[in-house]
């Protein structure tokens, strides 16, 4: 029996607990174990001219842009409520415009890039063009790839979403490596790397979903779907703004050698959501399926110190094993990283709450528009703030740190209130 199939089965109270404990360990494994794989990308940078490595994490860091959350868990909350209530068909609608949207977006979006190529590139201090031209071949598999994993997590089926995380992992590694060492492709080898784990990701999830998607449609009712879309889309891209919109700003206000070592800083410091993320991944289709048969669930409070616990031992374990973690992967600017790493990973621990409190909240049936409305108001404010307090790499790091706590405060007040106002 498939592990999707399984959670259709009534359980008990315990079974629910040793499903959920189960399913999250295994997906901590896949994320640890994935995230691992790509982040050994990064050891590559010892082979790279001084300047290129800063240039791979605005490539990566464009790619974080895109709404890879929001569109996932929008597919997350779908899945699970076409399957909760029986209406394949409509879900199998929803997901087909989804798909050619993006791929329609994606098509004019490169278009209007390729006829500004000459004007990002200067803005980005760089010269070859090859670099921008997979990235965007890669933007396509990133738009598709959270619409097939929310697919999977909707399904619960987080055997397989575990899967695709890690074999991403290696596809990137092993096409990085070849292209870097052995072919001297720098930076764009290594953006090779990536378009070929994102290939292979959304190739397997796909198949693995083929049953929710292949199904024969049926018209959805569109305003029922942007109530409870929009404020999820809303909400998540303000979150994603704030996980991700400082490496861009960095590389601007920044030197290419003082943008090297922030994006390894920024690297070990967001690898503390590999460890934590998982819990709430798990959690959210869970929620969303108990909303839409009315059921109680008492997994908030788990997660919630879940999340806690291990996000400051993850702090702790980076403040000690920093020193010599960094040595072994930056070259000379190791005591930089360093320095950076106590700011950037005491900056994502009120980032990982948060998203525990965001997928509680928004798993509910009803719109979140408040709720939605003060997340994006708080990720423009921390934009805003960024151009105005970027002295020193600190400072903007500070001023990351503020903004997350700002976040976490705002969806503790919505908590608090125990629904959020329509």
């Amino acid at each position: 029996m498939s592990l999707a199939k399984a959670e259709t089965i009534p359980l008990t109270a315990s079974a629910h607990r040793s499903s959920f404990f189960r399913q999250s360990g295994w997906l901590m494994i896949a994320n640890i174990g994935g995230g691992a794989l790509m982040w050994a990308v990064h050891f590559l940078n010892r082979f790279l001219p001084t300047g290129q490595y800063g240039g791979f994490g605005v490539f990566l860091a464009v790619l974080m842009l895109l709404p890879n959350i929001p569109l996932q868990m929008v597919m997350t909350q779908q899945t699970a409520r076409g399957l909760a209530t029986n209406t394949e068909r409509e879900l199998s609608g929803i997901i087909r415009m989804f798909l050619l949207t993006a791929g329609v977006v994606w098509l004019v979006g490169s278009i209007i890039i390729l006829y500004f190529q000459r004007d990002i590139l200067a803005y980005l201090k760089m010269t070859d063009p090859t670099g921008l031209w997979i990235t965007l071949l890669i933007v396509l598999f990133a738009l598709w790839l959270p619409m097939f994993w929310g697919m999977l997590q909707g399904q619960q089926n987080f055997l397989w979403l575990g899967w695709s995380m890690m074999t991403n992992g290696i596809g990137r590694l092993s096409m990085a490596a070849i292209a870097v060492i052995a072919l001297k492709a720098g930076a764009a080898g290594m953006m090779a790397g990536v378009l070929l784990g994102y290939a292979i990701a959304v190739g397997m999830a796909a198949w693995q979903t083929r049953s929710l998607w292949l199904v024969s449609p049926q018209i959805f009712d569109w305003r029922g779907l942007l109530r409870q879309v929009v404020p999820l889309l809303i909400a998540f891209v303000g979150f994603q703004i704030l996980f991700t919109a400082d490496t861009i700003l960095v590389k601007n206000y920044f030197s290419e050698a003082e943008a090297d070592f922030y994006v390894g800083a920024g690297t070990l410091s967001r690898a503390l959501l590999w460890l934590v993320l998982p819990l709430a991944s798990v959690m959210f289709p869970r929620l969303v399926h108990s909303a839409a048969k009315s059921e109680k669930s008492n997994l908030m409070g788990i997660v919630m110190l879940g999340t806690a616990v291990l996000s400051i031992v993850g702090v702790l374990s980076l403040s000690l094993l920093g020193p010599f973690v960094t040595q072994l992967v930056y070259k000379t600017t190791a005591p930089l990283v360093c320095s950076l790493l106590p700011w950037y990973s005491a900056a994502m621990v009120p980032l990982a709450l948060s998203n525990v409190l965001l997928n509680q909240l928004l798993s509910r049936p009803d719109s979140k528009w408040m709720l939605a409305i003060f997340v994006l108001i708080a990720a423009i404010g921390y934009l805003f703030a960024i151009t105005q307090f970027h002295a020193s790499l600190v400072m903007v790091l500070k001023v990351m740190g503020i903004a997350n706590l700002v976040l976490l405060g705002i969806c503790a007040g919505f908590f608090r209130l125990g629904k959020a106002p329509a």
